[in-house]
Order: C-alpha cells, then sequence, then structure tokens
C-alpha cells in the first residue's frame, strides 16, 4: 500500500473514535527514517492533550491497525501533540491563528519573499495578510506551500 493510501486509511480509522472524544486530527505522517518507517498521528483538543490522551488514542488506533492490518512491514506507531510550533494544514487551521504569530513558506515569490514570519492579520479563502516587521504582505492561499505557529522571541 502506497504512503498517500496508509495516510489515507489510518485518517478513517482513528478519526470517529478522536471526534467522539473531543480530539482533533492535526496530521498522519508515515515516513522512513533510517532504516525503520514510523507512523506519527499529531493529535490536538482545546486546552492542548496530555500524555494520557495519547497513550489512550495510540492504545486505539493499535487495535484498530491489528485488526485490519494495513501496513505490511514492522513500523514504530508515534501519537503525540503538534507541539507549539503546530502545523496549519487546514484552511480552518489557519483561519484559528488569525492574530497568532506564524511563520508561512510559498511556491513562489511574493513580495520578493518566499518565507514570511510574523502576526497572521487575516485571512479569507483567498488569502493570508501577514504582519512581518513594519511591513504587511498579502499572500495567496494557492500559493502558501506550508504554515505554521511560530515562537517568535
Amino acid at each position: 500500500m502506497s504512503t498517500p493510501k496508509i495516510k489515507a486509511t489510518v485518517e478513517q480509522m482513528v478519526t470517529p473514535y478522536l471526534e467522539e472524544n473531543g480530539f482533533e486530527l492535526v496530521d498522519v505522517e508515515y515516513v522512513k527514517e533510517g532504516s525503520n518507517w514510523f507512523l506519527r498521528v499529531f493529535v490536538d483538543k482545546t486546552g492542548g492533550i496530555d500524555i494520557d490522551d495519547c497513550g489512550r488514542i495510540s492504545e486505539y488506533l493499535s487495535e484498530r491497525l491489528d485488526e485490519n492490518d494495513p501496513i505490511p512491514s514492522a513500523y514504530f506507531l508515534e501519537v503525540s501533540s503538534p507541539g507549539a510550533e503546530r502545523p496549519l494544514k487546514k484552511a480552518e487551521d489557519v483561519l484559528r491563528a488569525v492574530g497568532k504569530d506564524v511563520f508561512i513558506t510559498t511556491y513562489e515569490p511574493v513580495d520578493g519573499l518566499k518565507e514570511f514570519e510574523g502576526r497572521l492579520l487575516s485571512f479569507n479563502d483567498d488569502e493570508l495578510v501577514v504582519e512581518a516587521g513594519k511591513k504587511s504582505h498579502a499572500i495567496p492561499y494557492s500559493k502558501v506551500a506550508s504554515a505554521r505557529l511560530a515562537i517568535i522571541f
């Protein structure tokens, strides 16, 4: 099974449990590091998640994976918080980040730049406005390669 299919299958398995228990699926990664494969599931909830939450989710998902066996090779399962610099994968994530510090990369230059770190002033389905330094940048959402929350000192 291909990596995108594995990710989609894991998302289908875990999403109902997460929604029933007040969690949000942030991302699923299936990656090879060295000679080992890792299945990483990033989960969050209002107020953040703790080690007990991760343990319960891991136990649930591990049982479903054992029942359905969608991954033919050995792998390590990791369930964790997305962290303080949480990725902003969906439009809803970006909308919730308005007013917060973000780090944005783009596929092509906008205002001569491909990286923006600053306060997310606004977002609609077509455009993000980021204040970086003393300048505001209007970034077409279609040009965003990656976005995450940022800790700026």
